[in-house]
């Protein structure tokens, strides 16, 4: 078992500064091109990450310490940021991702003060059982894999434009 609350918060506390310093300033072009059909741009993975610090990660938290295994969580709609306004700029939403953020960070701390036990379970409306542990490691994770999309969705841009170099760069062979 790797899951270790202080390293999880460092990567926590970091994607909004990474993401501010990456995406702010970029054109259009880099922020709404996407890999294909069904498939988000930037602008969308940051709507996403949004969605899921408003309706998923605290409030599930708050889930397992108040329900526990009694009562499965509220669904998380992981494609309701698709129908959301589309005319904010990307720092607006930056912002927004940032002070939510902040403010879950803040109300964690304030759990972990407690000394919450880290194996209480909860129940998730697809997996079943889960562990608290598993849900802020999860958290981390996807943090991670959105902040990849967003570096793997901006490469595939420019797919046709290495010519050769393609070969080398193992961003775009997926």
């Amino acid at each position: 078992m790797n899951f270790n609350l202080n390293e999880t918060i460092e990567v926590l506390e970091r994607t909004p500064r990474t993401l501010d310093s990456f995406l702010s300033g970029l054109s259009n072009r880099w922020l709404h091109s996407n890999e294909g059909d069904g498939t988000w741009n930037v602008s969308e993975v940051i709507d996403h990450l949004i969605e899921a610090e408003k309706t998923n990660w605290m409030v599930r938290i708050n889930w397992i310490l108040n329900e526990g295994e009694h009562k499965p969580f509220p669904p998380f709609d992981r494609l309701t940021h698709l129908n959301q306004e589309k005319n904010r700029s990307i720092e607006e939403k930056l912002h927004e991702f940032k002070v939510n953020r902040a403010q879950n960070i803040t109300k964690l701390q304030m759990l972990i003060e407690a000394e919450i036990n880290f194996e209480l379970k909860g129940v998730h409306p697809e997996f079943g059982l889960v562990k608290l542990r598993e849900l802020l490691s999860t958290w981390v994770v996807h943090d991670l894999t959105h902040i990849s999309q967003i570096v793997r969705v901006m490469a595939n841009s420019y797919r046709e434009d290495v010519g050769p170099w393609k070969e080398y760069l193992g961003i775009l062979k997926k």
